[in-house]
């Protein structure tokens, strides 16, 4: 499982325009194969910026089967407008932390 991290800053008076897009966007992420789920949280220093984590099971499922798919153009028309600067998305994976014996 992988997680897609991505700070989404939209342009300050949009918010409002933004969250209810993003509510007809998430139907449609969460329809493709390899999602797992998602949440979007908006900064309370920033208000303007929010934070979108979406667990995949692979990366491929993201940036190729999404990305790639003719669902993530109906994304982009719902969502792009929104940010300036355009968001930088990462990807994630679990670390394994080993506890020493007391």
């Amino acid at each position: 499982m992988i997680t897609e991290h991505a700070l989404l800053p939209v342009v300050p008076g949009q918010e409002e325009e933004f969250e209810a897009s993003f509510d007809q966007a998430r139907s449609i992420i969460a329809s493709m194969p390899g999602f797992v789920s998602l949440s979007l949280s908006r900064s309370i220093e920033s208000p303007s910026t929010y934070l979108l984590l979406v667990e995949w099971e692979t990366l491929e499922d993201h940036i190729v089967g999404f990305r790639g798919s003719a669902e993530y153009q109906q994304w982009r028309s719902l969502l792009h407008r929104f940010y300036e600067p355009f968001p930088l998305v990462e990807h994630f994976s679990p670390v394994e932390c080993q506890h020493a014996e007391d």
